[in-house]
């Protein structure tokens, strides 16, 4: 009778884990077809599973000890107890050329290139376009019922480990439980 039982739950979290994995095709989908602005496309997409979900996880929690950063452990952990993870990036985005200074420089023609967590400045107008592609993910997530959450911190070290070529990356954990992991937790 209990082999029995954990093979159902096998069985069953096999299902959860392909429904999962359907859902972030159908959100990096959602992401690829968003609008971006002068019909120019500069959002990249991966979907991560299995050892990369546990090298992501793992990296963050490290990387917040190492820095001191608050919540990189917290969300290091959140990403270890999920299915997938999508992340959205931005790579070589052209500057739309309004010069509209919503990147805080001058002129769209301000060279200066700086890297900390994220390579910038950014032209203001592709950002929006990679929150346009974010909210339609999550949308599409929400509408499946698959627990989600942007975060930051997860696209950090993506792009540390090189698991997504971009300049700025954000990353969407995936979960489908009981309870949402992203939101019932610690703050």
């Amino acid at each position: 009778m209990e082999t029995e039982q954990k093979t159902t739950k096998t069985a069953s979290d096999a299902h959860v884990a392909s429904a999962v994995r359907t859902a972030a095709e159908l959100m990096a989908l959602a992401a690829r077809t968003a609008p971006k602005a002068v019909g120019q496309d500069f959002v990249v997409i991966e979907i991560l599973e299995g050892d990369d979900i546990r090298r992501l996880g793992q990296a963050m929690i490290q990387y917040g000890e190492e820095t001191g950063k608050n919540n990189f452990d917290r969300d290091g952990e959140n990403v270890l107890r999920s299915e997938a993870v999508l992340l959205l990036g931005l790579k070589d985005g052209e500057v739309i050329g309004l010069d509209c200074g919503a990147c805080g420089e001058p002129t769209c023609l301000v060279p200066n290139q700086m890297e900390v967590e994220f390579r910038g400045p950014q032209c203001a107008i592709r950002l929006l376009d990679l929150g346009i592609a974010l909210g339609s993910a999550v949308k599409t997530a929400s509408m499946l019922n698959v627990d989600n959450r942007i975060m930051y911190r997860i696209g950090v070290l993506a792009r540390k480990l090189g698991l997504i070529d971009a300049d700025v990356v954000m990353g969407v954990p995936l979960s489908a439980s009981g309870k949402n992991i992203y939101f019932d937790r610690p703050a």
